[in-house]
């Protein structure tokens, strides 16, 4: 019997009835908004200055022309779009409908995307013309009947082919403006559907609750201390875990979202000063990009912008840089299966008397749970015992609380095995520290074993990262026949810069162990996804390495 179950006098004619009980949805946070704050700024984007009570009004319309279409609940509306104002408007509008939103990845291929239309049953697909050489194939893939095609028009895409039954204009105009939408019946209940980037096989479609992105929406306020009104750039795709609930947040907090249809430091600057953004967030990569910028584009910002870096451990030399550029970062860390980010590494005051460089490995940790996650726990994945909290054993990352998705879609094995002794498994190798705080040390594919001992690639990466003439850095395992496995370094440099493999090795073997150097260097971009993280499995892949078969 759980302590829940006990009958006594407090369970008795105490029942949850409308006035004491409401499902919790982040939907309700623009019916505030537009109650609240009517007339302030909800969205920019080039010309446009839509106040929160119209982009209310838009939702609604786009609620009801998907009801009208008979879109309701247990369906997928699936959207490809950059972060445009209809991206924005989809968090509200799709999940108004009872629908469940489907965000999916830009820079995905058309046979992927033809997979999760077909795997998510979309009903409506909102798309760009920019995105036409993918979509019109995958669309061409679909068994079945094909999703209504809503085109989003934008003066400011490429020029692309109309595949689209009708604009998006044109949708909203059959829908009412006044549509009396409502609170899931249950918070359980889907409100949208992201599907990992698939290494090997299919990916998976994570499905997550009204109740979670609810509580991951009041997170990112709690945990980032979000003043009221903010003034939010997006810099991070919002179909990266919702934009990690920051749609929500952004209307929880009455804030102004300044929408990017990609990041460009040339775009970046310019807006952080005209609009004076005081939010961003991003991968790694977005940082290193603003930091290593023209300092022409850099100058005169006048404000310090308040960052969110995840994605991948942020090495040492990114959070120092940013220092130095007037962006105060805090790290994050979850996955798409915890709506984003689940942890943080909260700064503690004493922190801010020391060093430049011990600053930035203090902050670099992936810290502890979000005040509305139960919990963040280092354990060894075999025993399920938490590991000692010496800094140096290692163990594996599970999470449990509110914050967690339900499971994957039509996906019961996987969903088992992810929730396997009652803990989300997140395959993320970490460390424990005596202050309680989590720091990353590998993902469990990615450790190199070289001669019996381990070799964490984040910690080669974060020392040549500190090179100056390297932008980007990914370490995996290269075949060898004496040890096993040894470094391989893929280096991506600054622009105009230019180093040899026998310098940065030299530069390598000033910072770490000798067994530790990278016995190979390879120059040139790194393949990326479209959130920014290094496709580590394509070097495996180039180097032949056994960790490539996942």
């Amino acid at each position: 019997m759980r302590r829940g179950d006990t009958v006594n006098a407090y369970s008795i004619g105490l029942d949850k009835n409308p006035a004491n009980f409401v499902a919790l949805s982040p939907l309700s946070f623009i019916e505030r908004a537009a109650r609240v704050f009517p007339q302030r700024p909800a969205i920019l984007y080039g010309e446009l200055r839509q106040s929160w009570v119209e982009t209310y009004r838009r939702c609604r319309r786009l609620a009801s022309a998907l009801a009208r279409r008979g879109v309701g609940v247990g369906d997928t509306v699936a959207v490809m779009l950059p972060n445009v104002p209809a991206m924005f408007e989809a968090h509200f509008g799709v999940p108004m409908a009872g629908a469940v939103l489907n965000t999916l990845n830009t820079r995905l291929d058309a046979e992927s995307i033809a997979f999760m239309l077909q795997h998510g049953e979309a009903k409506v697909l909102l798309t760009d013309p920019e995105f036409a050489g993918v979509i019109g194939p995958a669309l061409a893939r679909l068994q079945g009947p094909r999703p209504l095609v809503v085109e989003v028009s934008d003066a400011a895409a490429p020029a692309g082919e109309w595949l689209g039954d009708l604009s998006y204009e044109d949708f909203l105009a059959g829908g009412d403006p006044e549509f009396a939408w409502q609170l899931p019946a249950d918070e359980w209940d889907a409100i949208a559907l992201n599907y990992t980037s698939g290494t090997t096989g299919d990916p998976k479609g994570v499905v997550t609750h009204h109740r979670g992105a609810y509580l991951n929406a009041a997170n990112n306020v709690i945990a980032w201390h979000l003043p009221p009104q903010p003034v939010y750039l997006w810099t991070l795709p919002m179909f990266h875990c919702n934009g990690w609930c920051f749609p929500w947040t952004m209307a929880l907090t009455g804030g102004t979202s300044v929408c990017l249809r990609r990041v460009d430091p040339a775009l970046i600057f310019p807006l952080i000063r005209e609009h004076r953004i005081t939010h961003l967030c991003g991968a790694p990569i977005v940082y290193s990009m603003l930091i290593n910028a023209p300092a022409e584009l850099r100058a005169g910002l006048g404000h310090t912008v308040q960052g969110l870096i995840a994605g991948a451990a942020p090495p040492a030399a990114v959070i120092e840089g940013c220092e130095a550029a007037g962006i105060e970062l805090t790290h994050v860390y979850g996955l798409t299966e915890v709506y984003g980010p689940a942890a943080l590494c909260v700064k503690q005051d004493e922190w801010a008397e020391l060093p430049a460089r011990d600053r930035a490995q203090l902050n670099g940790r992936q810290g502890v749970a979000y005040p509305l996650q139960e919990a963040i726990a280092v354990l060894d994945p075999e025993t399920m015992q938490p590991v000692p909290a010496d800094g140096e054993t290692l163990g594996e990352i599970f999470f449990r609380g509110n914050v967690v998705m339900k499971g994957y879609l039509k996906n019961p094995e996987a969903t088992r095995k992810a929730f396997e002794g009652g803990w989300f498994h997140t395959g993320d190798l970490a460390v424990l520290h005596e202050d309680g705080y989590a720091k990353i040390k590998d993902r469990s594919k990615d450790v190199i074993i070289s001669g019996g001992e381990n070799i964490s690639s984040i910690e080669v990466e974060d020392v040549l990262h500190r090179h100056p003439a390297v932008l980007l850095a990914a370490v995996v395992a290269l075949p060898e026949v004496k040890w096993g496995e040894v470094p391989c370094a893929f280096i991506e440099l600054k622009a105009g810069a230019e180093t040899t493999e026998e310098d940065v090795i030299a530069f390598c073997r000033e910072h770490m162990a000798r067994f530790k150097v990278p016995k190979k260097v390879v120059f040139g971009p790194l393949p990326k996804t479209g959130t920014g993280k290094i496709q580590k499995f394509l070097l495996r892949e180039r180097v032949r390495s056994a960790s490539a078969i996942e």
